[in-house]
């Protein structure tokens, strides 16, 4: 057979080089619509140590990572899979996103979100080295991708003009040219017409089935006019003597005519360039899986994937390397009626785990990992001191570790040890603030830093999230890595008997990443705002969606205030999550007595 060959395919001892197999656990940091009685068994079921009830999962994270992360799990038993890579243009990571001015669609500003460094090395990774690095990229996505795949399963990868044959001959090899299926034209209207070529309307989708008896339910497409009239002539009988059903349609061919691409007015549209039509999607998951079988796609994009198996009743599991197309899902889904709970996972602690045993030296590895981290924030190492670690223009910085995020008792002890030794000695800090640089902010921590500062005697304490671009060899040598402040998000708690309501009073946002051209037409700071939700009684968990409002192109409007009736008295720990325009979250912890 033909052999595909690209440029680092075979290792220095002519070996296939094999895919990146770094599996790390998955980490939950928010269920979504789960009730009271569905917690409460979950906590049980963990502390057990036992296997909790199915939930889908949607996960923030590179494919590299997720995908062999998921095979201890679920290797040969994802019954379809659907993907939709990057094809080869730069804007596949762009996204335009609206800030709304206004209660109507109409009141709105765009807002071009330019990729971050790490989605601009990822597409610098898959596309930079030209046809190479991409069937390279291709090639270590399919090998897992196949492994993953169940004996009765599909798989189904969206290409165009520009990827169909190399995709087509890889997956000959790692799947089986014996095992290829079908080659789906799916030809569509819209879009532009270049001058030089007969104009470009239609994608392929390359189908690949497992075993002998891949699950296919056939699909039909209505009768013309006139084929209807000719066998209502013959009695319901057909040329070659067969039954036809009129109602039923005949058997819908390799080439789909009747599904269009998703117009700008659209009111599926959701502003992700690459969204892909849901009567699509729809169609291939009826086609290639049953009801409760398990449907993966890891370039979740816009959500289409999930949106179609949550409707057919399928399981699903959903990756993205991207914050937008994870906060864009969620609020997909949440828009469906009925919509079953599911888990927002990421690889968080693991993947730095991972990367800090691989990068520093085991026996020097918490002061190798706190210089690094500190001649990144361009700041300079200090000894002497057990909570701070370095200096900077004059004030004193503190690194989170890899592992655990900053907790208030850390920032305490940071404020505590400041007002020691401030002005007691050479290198001692002179002036009164410090830098506090975490991967992650305990849920507490945002709201009461202030009031520490305060009783510390007036210290100025900023808190900065450490980047993940920190953990990519290329974003550290490319020298564009920003620490950036955490938001600020304030609420009013008012209790009233047993109800409580919780109102948004304020909120603010590094603006770094925003042209000054949209800051100045901002008035409100509530324009920030996409989404919000609250978990109304925390159990010290993962924070639990009970509660939820978020923007729509159809319905802009935000509700900023939410209403719940206790059944008892007695005090709670209330979350409140809220989602900027950007894809970022922060959170705010409240005690309450009801």
């Amino acid at each position: 057979m033909p052999e595909l060959i690209w440029e680092g395919k075979y290792d220095g001892n002519g070996q296939l080089a094999a895919p990146p197999r770094v599996s790390l656990p998955f980490q939950t940091v928010e269920t979504v619509n789960q009730s009271a009685q569905e917690r409460q068994m979950a906590l049980m079921a963990n502390r057990g140590g036992a296997a909790g009830e199915w939930r889908n999962r949607l996960i923030w994270g590179d494919k590299k990572y997720v995908l062999p992360s998921l095979l201890d799990e679920f290797a040969g038993k994802v019954d379809l899979i659907y993907i939709d890579p990057p094809f080869a243009t730069g804007a596949d990571f762009s996204y335009k996103t609206k800030i709304h001015t206004g209660e109507t669609a109409s009141g709105s500003l765009d807002l071009e979100y330019q990729p971050n460094l790490i989605e601009q090395i990822a597409y610098r990774d898959t596309w930079g080295g030209g046809l190479d690095t991409y069937v390279k990229w291709m090639y270590e996505t399919l090998v897992l991708l196949r492994e993953l795949l169940s004996e009765s399963g599909s798989i189904c990868v969206h290409c165009d003009w520009r990827t169909s044959h190399y995709i087509k001959t890889q997956m000959d090899h790692i799947i089986g040219n014996g095992n290829f299926t079908n080659e789906i034209v799916w030809a569509y209207r819209g879009g532009g017409v270049p001058r030089n070529a007969f104009a470009r309307k239609h994608d392929v989708l390359l189908i690949y089935s497992i075993g002998t008896n891949y699950t296919f339910h056939r699909q039909y497409v209505p009768y013309s006019d006139a084929t209807q009239n000719l066998v209502s002539r013959r009695g319901g009988v057909s040329v070659d003597n067969r039954e036809r059903d009129l109602e039923r349609g005949a058997t819908m061919p390799d080439w789909w005519t009747d599904i269009n691409s998703l117009q700008t007015w659209s009111p599926e549209r959701n502003g992700y360039p690459t969204q892909k039509p849901e009567a699509l999607l729809d169609r291939i998951t009826k086609a290639f899986s049953n009801e409760g079988d398990l449907v993966l796609d890891c370039f979740v994009g816009s959500g289409t994937t999930v949106a179609a198996a949550e409707k057919l009743g399928r399981r699903w599991i959903a990756a993205d390397m991207s914050r937008f197309a994870i906060s864009i899902t969620r609020k997909r889904l949440l828009s469906l009626e009925n919509v079953r709970p599911f888990y927002v996972q990421n690889m968080g602690r693991y993947e730095r785990q991972a990367w800090q045993g691989a990068e520093f030296d085991s026996g020097a590895a918490l002061r190798e990992y706190r210089n690094f981290i500190l001649k990144l924030y361009h700041a300079e190492p200090v000894r002497g001191y057990e909570w701070l670690h370095g200096a900077k223009s004059g004030r004193m910085v503190h690194v989170g570790e890899v592992d655990a995020p900053v907790a208030l008792d850390d920032v305490q002890r940071v404020a505590e040890e400041f007002s020691d030794v401030i002005g007691t000695g050479a290198g001692a800090p002179t002036v009164k603030g410090v830098d506090i640089l975490g991967w992650d902010f305990g849920l507490e921590v945002d709201s009461d830093a202030r009031e520490i500062a305060r009783n510390a005697g007036g210290i100025s304490i900023r808190l900065l999230r450490i980047p993940r671009e920190v953990m990519d060899q290329k974003a550290v040598a490319a020298g564009d890595v920003h620490f950036f402040e955490l938001a600020w998000l304030s609420v009013k708690q008012s209790v009233n008997g047993r109800e409580l309501t919780l109102t948004l009073e304020d909120f603010s946002l590094p603006l770094d990443g925003v042209p000054d051209s949209v800051r100045s037409k901002v008035t409100d700071w509530a324009q920030w705002i996409d989404y919000w939700a609250v978990d109304w009684d925390y159990r010290n968990d993962t924070f639990n969606n009970q509660w939820q409002s978020y923007r729509t192109r159809q319905n802009p409007t935000l509700i900023m205030a939410a209403r719940k009736d206790y059944d008892t008295s007695g005090p709670r720990v209330v979350v409140v999550k809220a989602i900027d325009i950007l894809g970022n979250d922060t959170t705010r912890r409240l005690e309450v007595t009801i």
